[in-house]
């Protein structure tokens, strides 16, 4: 019979790519996507002995880890931040792949969202129904349904704004 801390460890491994896609979606540093991403772990283990199961552990997972990036996103944007060259600089000499680039293309559009819309997208990439969106985010699933649709506009918005500037503007 299982732990309580191999239990938590076996479903935290199998969902740890919930905490990575959260961290890149509000993070732009590396070094502070670990820190964030440790923080995560951190207070899913805290608030772990809470959890009834009364949901899916992902969709609880979820809940804990958007909570936490938001709260450390406004706490680390009311300090003075030091600018370095990060993303530019240590991708010189490496391949990416189309695929790559356009993933980090999305996740430079979803970085011009709200927090709210983040998580709302974030979940829906993720293959979420409107229902566990609304049930994360404390929203109708009405509500959630109207939110994608304006966020997708965005994104578009954002794609095409990038278009015109890569290709000009053709109109």
């Amino acid at each position: 019979m299982e732990t309580t801390e191999e239990q938590f460890l076996s479903q935290l491994q199998s969902n740890a790519g919930i905490i990575h896609r959260i961290c890149k979606s509000y993070f732009s540093e590396e070094e502070l996507r670990k820190d964030v991403y440790q923080e995560i772990v951190y207070q899913l283990w805290k608030s772990y002995p809470n959890f009834k199961g009364l949901s899916k552990f992902s969709t609880w997972m979820y809940r804990i880890a958007l909570n936490t990036a938001i709260t450390y996103f406004r706490k680390a944007n009311r300090q003075p931040v030091e600018q370095r060259i990060t993303e530019q600089v240590e991708r010189i000499g490496a391949s990416n792949t189309d695929d790559e680039e356009q993933v980090e293309e999305l996740y430079r559009a979803i970085n011009t969202l709200t927090d709210v819309e983040k998580a709302i997208i974030l979940l829906y990439l993720d293959e979420h129904t409107y229902e566990e969106i609304a049930s994360i985010s404390g929203m109708t699933s009405k509500n959630v349904s109207v939110r994608l649709v304006r966020i997708k506009k965005k994104i578009e918005k954002y794609f095409n704004q990038k278009k015109q500037i890569k290709y000009g503007n053709t109109r």
